[in-house]
């Protein structure tokens, strides 16, 4: 049962990310883009920051667990959506002098609103934020569930026979 909890709920976390990317850019989002930092665009000459990390590397969604809780970032044209814990946040990737994601949080999470990157490889990224969590994710393959979960162990009860329900008269 751990395996199913632990997929389904990498599951539940990616699927929430998507809808919460699907959210962005909506009516809320008019009339912002004059406040600090310009959004990173993926492919232009972002990340010449510090870090050198291109925004158009950051694409794609990122799985791991931190202090042994799923974390999930979705990345997609500049925009980014992260479900952690019980926060679900979303915002944008920042070009700060360095590439940045910075969030807004639902139920008042201020742990992930602004991140840093500290590395990414293609295949694993970090995050420092600054409510002090570090989150180290792997990037998580289209359209694949992960492979490396644990498996069931063998040792699980049987299940009880059901027992069998009266005949139903039909409806008259």
């Amino acid at each position: 049962m751990t395996s199913f909890v632990r997929t389904g709920g990498v599951m539940v976390a990616a699927l929430a990310a998507a809808l919460a990317l699907t959210a962005c850019g909506s009516d809320d989002d008019a009339g912002k883009g004059s406040g600090g930092g310009s959004t990173a665009t993926p492919g232009g000459d972002q990340g010449s920051g510090s870090t050198g990390v291109d925004a158009a590397a950051l694409e794609g969604t990122w799985v791991g667990l931190t202090d042994g809780r799923n974390v999930t970032v979705s990345i997609t044209a500049g925009k980014v959506a992260l479900v952690a814990d019980q926060a679900v946040c979303q915002g944008d990737v920042k070009d700060m002098g360095e590439v940045m994601l910075a969030l807004k949080c639902t139920g008042g999470s201020d742990d992930r609103t602004m991140g840093s990157i500290e590395s990414n490889d293609g295949k694993k990224l970090v995050v420092s934020w600054d409510g002090g969590t570090k989150d180290t994710l792997s990037k998580a393959d289209p359209g694949k569930l992960p492979t490396d979960l644990p498996s069931l162990p063998s040792d699980l009860p049987s299940l009880p026979e059901l027992p069998e329900l009266p005949e139903v008269p039909p409806a008259s």
